[in-house]
């Protein structure tokens, strides 16, 4: 029987992290699957996260169209509409006698 001498190298987590980068033709799964396995972290912090339409503007612009339509509703959703140009409702129920007691305390002083 022969010995069999096998040759082994060490990959560092920068090396993978660069060859990442590099290449396009990973899914996302497997990406991630090396990223996790070598330590190796995302490319930077503050790079922007990369378009999913590519090259096809129309896509591009069809996803841009969605993502804004998709902000406003949040927007108003969470009460974050331009309150500025529409004048504050008056107060009712509740509020009302909120402010009355706090006016009468005020008074008070």
């Amino acid at each position: 029987m022969e010995r069999k001498v096998g040759s082994s190298t060490t990959v560092t987590s920068k090396e993978v992290k660069a060859a990442l980068e590099k290449t396009q033709t990973l899914t996302s799964e497997e990406e991630k699957v090396l990223r996790l396995r070598h330590g190796a972290g995302a490319a930077s912090k503050s790079a922007p996260l990369p378009r999913a339409a590519g090259n096809n503007q129309e896509l591009g612009d069809e996803l841009l169209l969605i993502e804004m339509q998709l902000m406003k509703a949040m927007r108003e959703r969470t009460g974050q509409a331009k309150s500025a140009s529409k004048p504050k409702a008056a107060a009712t129920g509740a509020n009302a006698t909120k402010d009355k007691i706090v006016r009468a305390l005020r008074k008070k002083k």
